[in-house]
């Protein structure tokens, strides 16, 4: 299953660094299935967009995964990558980029080619370089977005809308990221999505810097020791009890100054929902936990 994980800084770019593959597990136990991809995205200081990923098909590519990143940003994107469609290449990993913002996504759907019928006639069949369905979507919610005059909220919430009247879903958890807001969808309830609210200086003891690792993806900040900050993963990344999962159908928004503001636009269930049994064997496998 792919992870995902998002950070929201607030207004002030913070340093941090990130092992896209940081776990015993990631080379060693060759029983479970490795990662086809990772990728991290950031902001620079005139809110451009950054991108570093790679696809993982050999020793060397791993190599790049495990290597321990410096980056500064107001918001951060990391994605490891379990192929559920498209070949294992470089425009198919995580994340995207399209008109300066960035995106990842953790699921499965199915009618790529009704999706992209539905792409050409938005007029952004062309936003999408690969394969995966992860592309189209993006490309989904940035047309949406174009036709709210740049409300990325409203175009994820028109955009998730019509692939859960119109597609076969399985899953469609996803974070949104600018250089000042951050956005992160739960839907439907296939996979879990957490949500951390950090505030070390709020917390009865001593500061502590951010450190914060699941079995693929590791953080840690020492100047996130004093500041509030907010966490989207996969799973929970430490013992803190805070952790919180969001429930199905619940869109998150992260604004400059870290207010989150949760919202559930969507139908309980997709219209046409998959089970695991329902997709391919490759793509089933890439959603088993």
């Amino acid at each position: 299953m792919c992870r995902l994980f998002g950070l929201h800084a607030g207004s002030r770019p913070v340093r941090a660094t990130f092992w896209l593959l940081d776990a015993p597990d990631s080379l060693a136990d060759q029983s479970r299935r490795e990662p086809d991809g990772a990728g991290i995205g950031t902001f620079d200081a005139d809110g451009k967009a950054r991108v570093a990923k790679q696809p993982l098909a050999a020793w060397e590519d791993h190599a790049f995964a495990r290597e321990a990143r410096d980056l500064k940003s107001t918001t951060f994107l990391a994605h490891v990558r379990y192929a559920s469609t498209g070949a294992h290449t470089l425009v198919n990993t995580h994340p995207f980029q399209q008109d300066g913002r960035l995106f990842a996504h953790n699921g499965a759907f199915g009618d790529l080619e009704r999706l992209d019928r539905h792409l050409a006639e938005c007029g952004v069949a062309d936003l999408v370089q690969g394969q995966t369905d992860s592309e189209r979507l993006f490309a989904l919610i940035t047309a949406e977005s174009r036709r709210t005059g740049g409300d990325v909220g409203e175009g994820i919430v028109r955009a998730i809308t019509w692939a859960a009247e119109e597609l076969r879903v399985f899953s469609l958890n996803l974070i949104v990221t600018t250089a000042t807001d951050l956005w992160a969808l739960r839907y439907p309830a296939a996979h879990e999505l957490y949500i951390l609210e950090r505030d070390p200086a709020a917390a009865p003891a001593p500061a502590a810097p951010l450190d914060a690792r699941s079995n693929r993806i590791r953080s840690r900040s020492t100047e996130l020791a004093g500041n509030p900050h907010v966490l989207f993963a996969t799973e929970p990344m430490d013992h803190n009890p805070a952790w919180r999962p969001l429930a199905s159908g619940e869109l998150a928004h992260v604004d400059p100054c870290l207010t989150v503001t949760v919202t559930s636009p969507f139908p309980d269930v997709p219209a046409h929902p998959l089970t695991l049994s329902d997709l391919e064997p490759d793509a089933a496998a890439s959603q088993t936990p």
